[in-house]
């Protein structure tokens, strides 16, 4: 096989994958309405994909909004304008660092648990043994997974930025002298409705993918231990590609 067809079959290969994914998120969109009605499940899966990574997401938006002070700093001072330390930090949290940083923790964290339980369900025959009882999968498993998921996403993306912004106001404000009423005023006065829409939207985005990323791949994981381990490691690399894919659609439509 020269290169020109190992190009075609993995490209091939790709187009089945996509179509594969796109109706599997078809699926899961028909039977949303159906699983609403057991929102016990919707309201514990976002417990477990987004009460469970919100220390990691503060912890890391604190550090990540640490960073932006101090290099932003370093920054506008070579222009005397340290004072708008708040306006920068806050557009690059909110519209940018905030909703991508948190989807790669979230695909990292929660992601792969989705997977691999899911995964682990199939391996054990957990899903065969629902679909023998009339019971479906799709909507007892995996939508509500999905879900919550979503739900989750922008949740955790507006606490990483609050706390970053508080991360940027400690090395600006408390650290490098920059005046807290300059800091905050500026912020208010310059980030509009237009950058926080933004920001959601990206959230949004985000969550959706990586969840169906998530849940894709370990209902179709291969049912073996050496299977779901693939399936976590396809879900981390897929999901971190995707969202950068989307982050820069989504900044080329808004801009």
């Amino acid at each position: 096989m020269n290169a020109l067809e190992r190009r075609w079959t993995s490209l091939t290969e790709t187009l089945v994958r996509v179509g594969a994914i796109a109706r599997f998120l078809l699926r899961l969109v028909v039977n949303v309405p159906r699983s609403l009605s057991r929102f016990d499940l919707i309201v514990a899966q976002i417990y477990n994909a987004g009460a469970l990574s919100l220390v990691i997401v503060m912890l890391s938006g604190l550090f990540v909004g640490m960073v932006l002070g101090l290099q932003l700093f370093q920054l506008l001072r070579r222009f005397g304008s340290e004072e708008a330390l708040g306006t920068a930090a806050a557009i690059g949290l909110v519209k940018e660092l905030g909703p991508v940083v948190t989807a790669l923790l979230f695909a990292g964290r929660a992601g792969t648990a989705l997977a691999s339980e899911i995964g682990l369900m199939r391996a054990t025959d957990q899903l065969s043994a629902m679909e023998m009882m009339a019971v479906d999968p799709i909507q007892r498993v995996v939508v509500p997974r999905f879900l919550g998921g979503v739900i989750a996403m922008p949740l955790l993306a507006a606490a990483f930025s609050l706390i970053g912004i508080f991360g940027a106001q400690l090395i600006g404000v408390q650290i490098m002298g920059v005046d807290s009423g300059s800091f905050w005023s500026q912020m208010r006065s310059s980030v509009d409705l237009v950058d926080v829409n933004e920001g959601i939207v990206k959230s949004l985005a985000f969550g959706i993918a990586c969840s169906l990323i998530a849940v894709y791949e370990g209902y179709n994981a291969v049912p073996t231990a050496e299977g779901v381990g693939e399936a976590t490691t396809r879900t981390v690399v897929t999901s971190a590609v995707l969202t950068l894919f989307l982050d820069y659609l989504i900044t080329a439509v808004f801009l």
